[in-house]
């Protein structure tokens, strides 16, 4: 698709309307934009097109969550254990997409989807030792990594890890911003490494950006008037159907 995306005026609104609805998920709760986008894109275009279509915005949409604003050392001096093996082993996790079967990237990006919802809906109380970051963080930060780049979702299992160590807000915005950042970065370079990034879908992610800033500052008015947890209930029971809609013909 990203080939003819020029040239396909459906296919360009569908891209637009879903950047535009991931943005302003993210404006509304904080985050979400890269795995709502890739889940609904997969649907519609497949997997590789949507890894590839979703780079832009992620990367400019968190820089500014990641770095601007309180905390932005203290985060990152604390978390780099972490950071450094999620970044790196995105490598390991798009090379074994090159060789595992190719409906298996899309079913564990369905079962990424349902997790990640679950989690939102069941806000599990967790807590990590301090003593125990030390490998706990390392360990975390390459499963994570390994299943980005098997399927360009960052949350799992790294979000579980950063909510252990009872951050507060604003540090957990700025940890999820500077990993989304980094992730996204590295799993860039890894797809054109690797071939799967063709030069005219840096273009297509690049014009993905304009929608995705446009519902980030819709999402924003939005949260000034809705109740935050009505739209989180309805938001990861929507991932959860979306995550079984990509896993169940891969079962079946």
């Amino acid at each position: 698709m990203l080939s003819d995306l020029s040239s396909h005026a459906p296919e360009i609104l569908i891209v637009a309307a879903v950047f535009l609805l991931a943005g302003a998920v993210k404006g509304v709760i904080g985050m979400g934009l890269p795995t709502i986008a890739l889940g609904l894109l997969t649907a519609v275009v497949g997997l590789e097109s949507a890894m590839a279509l979703i780079l832009a915005p992620a990367i400019i949409t968190n820089i500014w969550q990641g770095f601007v604003g309180t905390h932005v050392r203290e985060v990152f001096r604390r978390l780099w254990p972490f950071f450094v093996p999620a970044t790196l082993t995105i490598w390991l996790g798009v090379a074994l997409a090159q060789i595992w079967p190719a409906a298996l990237p899309v079913a564990l990006l369905g079962g990424v989807l349902i997790a990640y919802g679950v989690l939102g809906l069941a806000k599990p109380t967790l807590h990590l030792p301090p003593r125990q970051e030390i490998w706990v963080g390392p360990l975390a930060g390459a499963l994570n990594g390994i299943f980005s780049g098997l399927t360009a979702t960052f949350v799992i299992p790294g979000l579980l890890y950063l909510q252990a160590l009872n951050l507060n807000r604003d540090q957990m915005v700025r940890a999820l911003g500077q990993l989304f950042v980094f992730s996204t970065a590295m799993l860039a370079l890894a797809l054109a490494f690797f071939g799967r990034l063709p030069p005219e879908a840096s273009l297509a992610s690049l014009l993905s950006v304009l929608p995705a800033i446009a519902g980030m500052v819709a999402g924003s008015w939005l949260r000034r008037r809705l109740s935050e947890a009505a739209f989180r209930r309805v938001f990861f029971t929507a991932l959860i159907g979306l995550g079984t809609y990509l896993l169940l013909p891969v079962l079946l």
